[in-house]
């Protein structure tokens, strides 16, 4: 069964993409952007999953960053801890 023309929804273009993603890289704007877009039911499918993605491979690597700050900031503690009088502070 074929869709009516005036109910197709026009391809994204070459321009679309681009301008998507410079709005993606400005810092909380894309962001955002990205949740509007991964949400919104009138945003083009195409758009809508690459925006899904992007923010499944956003929380990803901030997870892996904050698992990754945590470490090294533990082992400086730890390091620093060891030379120090602790009885001091009692």
């Amino acid at each position: 069964m074929e869709m009516p023309p005036e109910f197709k929804k026009p391809k994204m273009t070459l321009g679309d993409w681009i301008i998507s993603v410079i709005i993606k890289r400005l810092p909380l704007i894309g962001f955002i952007m990205l949740i509007v877009w991964a949400v919104d039911t009138n945003t083009d499918p195409d758009k809508s999953n690459w925006a899904k993605a992007e923010l499944i491979v956003n929380l990803i690597i901030f997870a892996i960053v904050m698992i990754f700050i945590a470490i090294i900031g533990f082992s400086f503690f730890t390091n620093f801890a060891d030379g120090v009088d602790w009885s001091e502070f009692d």
